[in-house]
């Protein structure tokens, strides 16, 4: 048994089982003694303690004190790795580090690395936080199994937002954050009545070797809840230089405070699916082609004010000639059976007179093989030359663009619209902050994960650089510091048919770190007699949706619900305004469970405004601080 200490903080590895025990102030934490570190090759997986060498060092040095272990010789090749554990001693901070020293003679696909604590007691104030969505909260009695998670639980992704997840029980918890996020997720696991939940995480490659180090922070507290595990993570953040609220880019960008309070309109004007995508319906051929013309849309905007509307953002979709989803990058002119470049000018400049704001849709990472401009070396490319792609989307077969080439076609386009008399107040890059960062590894323009994100980030920047306010699909950790507003930051359950059960309690964890920081459109949909979203948008102190018109039938968060009137849905739309206003650039300091199975809940906003919402009794409560 190797042991280090610090302050109130020991940790002790068992060198036969590889087995961690961390204790804080009395409070004992055990890794699961059934899920032993793992790696999984091409050619096999193998436990580390497979390695034909391994060593374990107690060592100290000027910040902290540590444990360094090395693992060499799997399967007869000289691969080889260490692990260091180690207490910073000014803090208690307790870190896990992976690296990579010889990869010779096999070929990683995931090392299963650090390991789950063990968490099996069946109690409710046992729970499991993960940032998948907006958020989940998993109690270890839960009835409904947890499943698949998006995007296997791939931070940066929709399958998490944030790098970090954590568990308290009995008020003493933990929050494991990844400092090093590009190629690593989280796995976890709850069955349905639990009695547990496991999450751990899992590294992958980045071009094929593991090739760097791999840090997971973790910080143990005691008398804490979900608040205080996400105040730790946004006080990290914050130090990190990573925390820009909406205040701090209205400096910048001063129309900012123009989105405060701003009803959402999402609608669109062409729309053409290929005969190969995957949406594409044979029986009803009318589905796959409609075109909406720019004057439609603009008596649409027009009915909205008369019903004295005042603040509005249009959302467009399929604007340009290809139709939704067609030919990126390759996105124009505009669409001339809509009534070309002329009658969009005449739709923004009609938006404009009555001040409301214009934004497009548009892409730059779905690569389409009909788009003009397609040249497959600029695809991204995976170290064995062969080159992704899908034709799932309207516009048929495609492959991913290499992220160092977005900036050049954003500031290509964005000319065009320019040069043609569309003033642009805000864009929306599709699917940035909601898929995977990209790899390519063609040599000309060789692309980690890492950098993809580097480069999505300039085609934000330059777009703010214009006065244009950045958007993307959902929200993302590494997107914050450019993200003025996104499409949605839903919950994960929203995404799919109101009938389908919830796997945890949605609690907003992402906007308990960054509420202050990305204005967030919500769904407002009544989508069953039982669920009414409007509420969700009044906790998460969110901007709504007047119109949502969905490009995809049943497809994030698509689906059919209760009618509302468009009056009627402008009457929701100002109580949630009304508190939009108050409330958009303000932290969210602190959010309550008020019942056990989160039926009722209450958010509290740093002004001292609060909401509670009774879901069961679909009504709220709205008190205005100073």
């Amino acid at each position: 048994m190797k042991k280090i200490e610090s302050g109130s903080l020991a940790v002790m590895l068992d060198e036969e089982t590889l087995g961690l025990r961390i204790e804080k102030d009395g409070v004992v934490w055990n890794t699961d003694p059934k899920k032993t570190p793992e790696l999984i090759f091409a050619e096999g997986t193998y436990r580390f303690l497979d390695a034909e060498e391994i060593s374990h060092e107690v060592y100290s040095f000027g910040v902290g004190c540590g444990i360094r272990s090395r693992y060499a010789g799997f399967a007869g090749t000289p691969y080889a790795f260490e692990t260091i554990i180690w207490i910073e001693a000014v803090d208690e901070t307790f870190w896990m580090e992976w690296i990579p020293l010889c990869e010779e003679g096999l070929h990683p696909v995931k090392v299963l690395w650090p390991t789950a604590m063990e968490f099996t007691n069946g109690r409710d104030d046992w729970y499991t936080l993960l940032t998948e969505g907006q958020g989940l909260l998993i109690p270890n009695t839960w009835k409904t199994e947890l499943g698949k998670l998006s995007f296997d639980g791939r931070f940066e992704t929709s399958g998490g937002y944030m790098p970090w997840f954590g568990q308290v029980k009995e008020r003493c918890g933990y929050t494991a954050i990844c400092t090093t996020p590009w190629n690593v997720g989280y796995q976890a696991e709850h069955p349905a009545g639990g009695p547990y939940t496991s999450v751990g995480a899992w590294l992958e490659p980045s071009l094929g070797t593991m090739n760097y180090r791999r840090v997971f922070r973790y910080t143990f507290l005691n008398n804490c809840d979900y608040n205080d595990l996400c105040k730790t993570y946004r006080q990290y953040v914050r130090e990190q230089g990573h925390l820009r609220t909406l205040k701090e880019k209205a400096v910048q960008n001063p129309s900012i405070h123009d989105l405060v309070g701003t009803c959402f309109v999402h609608t669109g004007i062409k729309t053409v699916v290929q005969p190969e995508s995957g949406f594409f319906d044979p029986q009803n051929p009318e589905k796959n082609n409609r075109v909406v013309p720019f004057s439609v849309r603009e008596q649409q905007i027009r009915e909205i004010h008369d019903l004295g509307v005042e603040k509005v953002y249009l959302h467009l979709d399929g604007w340009a000639e290809p139709g939704y989803d067609n030919q990126h990058p390759d996105y124009t002119p505009a669409c001339q059976a809509a009534g070309g470049w002329e009658d969009m000018k005449s739709l923004v400049d009609t938006m404009h007179d009555f001040g409301y704001k214009f934004g497009i849709h548009d892409q730059y990472r779905d690569y389409y093989h009909a788009a003009p401009s397609y040249d497959e070396n600029y695809a991204c490319r995976l170290p064995d030359r062969t080159i992704p792609g899908h034709s799932y989307w309207a516009g048929g077969p495609q492959s991913y663009l290499c992220a160092t080439q977005a900036p050049f076609y954003v500031k290509r386009n964005f000319a065009e619209l320019k040069k043609n008399g569309i003033r642009l107040d805000g864009a929306y890059l599709d699917v940035f902050t909601c898929n995977e960062g990209d790899e390519c590894a063609n040599p000309e323009h060789v692309m980690t994960r890492r950098d993809c994100y580097t480069y999505r980030g300039n085609c934000f920047s330059w777009l703010l650089s214009q006065g244009i306010l950045s958007s993307s699909e959902e929200v993302s950790d590494w997107a914050v510091p450019y993200l003025v507003f996104c499409h949605y930051a839903p919950y994960d359950f929203m995404l799919r048919p109101a009938e389908t059960p919830k796997k945890g309690i949605p609690v907003p964890l992402f906007n308990l770190v960054y509420h202050d920081c990305v204005i967030e459109p919500w769904m407002m949909d009544r989508v069953s007699k039982d669920e009414d979203y409007m509420l969700y948008a009044l906790l998460a102190g969110g901007a709504p949706y007047l119109v949502r018109d969905g490009a995809y039938p049943n497809t994030d968060g698509a689906f059919d619900g209760e009618k509302i009137s468009l009056e009627e849905m402008t009457e929701r739309c100002r109580v949630v305004t009304e508190l939009h206003e108050k409330t958009a650039l303000l932290e969210l300091v602190r959010h309550e469970c008020m019942t056990v199975d989160g039926s009722v809940q209450k958010s509290e906003f740093s002004d001292g405004t609060y909401v509670i919402c009774d879901f069961a009794e679909q009504i709220y409560e709205i008190g205005y601080g100073a």
